[in-house]
């Protein structure tokens, strides 16, 4: 099927077919994840769970980078703000995140400076115009913004911005499959591979994935079709038992990637062992700052504190993100848990299960 132009994507003839495709192959019990928040928004706003049979499950996995983030960074980020002559500088939905005994949400309340900001080269122009001040950009995300943080630390360093820092909570994707395939209890029969992601790092990246595991995987884009049609064929391949890797969103991802930000991530960061929240610390999945820019590192250059971190009691983001439970099977989930009072990130997040779950699902 050729699909040239985006109205197409969202044609509901080809959404029909594709649906009635699925539906004659087909006969197997089978799970499929997306491990991607944008997809988790998708699927819900286009109610593509309503029109799929019942042999098929959807799960929602670690694709919401907000959602991953450990408490123990967010405690960090918290204990940032608090630090004397700190500007913190973030992207929205970091704010309503709770820490352990509080949120930046709260803390600005309090008269600590904390803006949100729409890029990291927003935060590098607040550093120049307040050079009194040190200015904090809270780095978190996959490959998708890596780079353009990588790239603005690269041009700090060229304009010699000295006040400015990031500090780097990212997390690669790939890892994060890999250790799902490892959880005790997590049964996934195929990924919906994410799209952004996807298009930085390539369907190359996933290769030591399905080597290892054999298991079903399909980049996808965003509109009904984008996400369909890698549905159909991971179905396909399961009920043939002929697992592929492959590239369900060919218009934007490639095998190789974008090698230009890959290079800046690789010039700029370094991997590490990270933990994330819901599946524990997993090797080589986190970028930390190089040390030949460890003056713009956070971490390393300004003294701050932060509490002892505990995990929201009963709070269910970590099986969420895991797919080991559904949003309605929280205890706190719609009861003292909403969009307007969350205990967990998943609820925050525009990405968030719960988030989405709570605006589009009826129970």
């Amino acid at each position: 099927m050729t699909i040239k132009h985006l109205e197409e994507y969202r044609d509901q003839e080809i959404a029909t077919s594709i649906v009635d495709r699925i539906k004659r192959v087909s006969k197997t019990n089978v799970r499929l994840m997306e491990v991607c928040g944008t997809h988790t928004m998708s699927i819900f706003k286009s109610g593509i769970r309503s029109l799929l049979p019942d042999t098929i499950s959807l799960l929602s996995g670690p694709g919401c980078p907000v959602c991953v983030t450990a408490q123990k960074e967010i405690d960090a980020f918290i204990g940032l703000a608090r630090a004397d002559d700190v500007i913190v500088t973030t992207f929205g939905d970091l704010i309503k995140v709770p820490g352990t005994d509080s949120s930046l949400q709260k803390e600005r309340a309090n008269g600590r400076d904390i803006r949100v900001v729409y890029s990291t080269f927003d935060a590098l122009e607040i550093a120049r115009k307040h050079s009194d001040k040190k200015v904090v950009f809270l780095g978190v995300g996959f490959e998708t913004t890596a780079p353009t943080i990588a790239a603005t630390i690269i041009e700090s360093k060229r304009s010699k911005v000295k006040n400015f820092f990031v500090f780097s909570a990212h997390k690669t994707v790939p890892p994060a499959l890999d250790a799902l395939m490892q959880t005790k209890d997590v049964k996934i029969d195929g990924f919906i591979l994410p799209g952004h992601v996807s298009v930085i790092i390539g369907t190359k990246a996933y290769l030591p994935l399905f080597e290892k595991y054999k298991i079903p995987c399909v980049v996808a884009g965003f509109e009904p079709s984008d996400i369909l049609q890698p549905i159909s064929i991971l179905v396909e391949q399961i009920e043939s038992s002929a697992p592929e890797l492959i590239n369900g969103y060919p218009r934007a991802v490639t095998f190789d990637g974008n090698k230009k930000a890959q290079k800046i991530m690789e010039d700029v960061f370094e991997t590490v062992d990270v933990a994330w929240r819901g599946l524990g610390v997993i090797p080589k999945s986190g970028l930390r700052i190089r040390k030949k820019f460890s003056a713009f590192d956070a971490e390393k250059m300004i003294e701050f504190s932060a509490p002892e971190s505990k995990d929201p009691k009963g709070c269910a983001c970590g099986e969420i993100l895991t797919g080991l439970k559904i949003p309605p099977e929280c205890p706190l989930y719609k009861k003292v848990c909403t969009p307007m009072d969350p205990v967990g990130p998943c609820m925050v997040s525009s990405e968030g299960t719960c988030a989405a779950y709570y605006r589009y699902h009826n129970s």
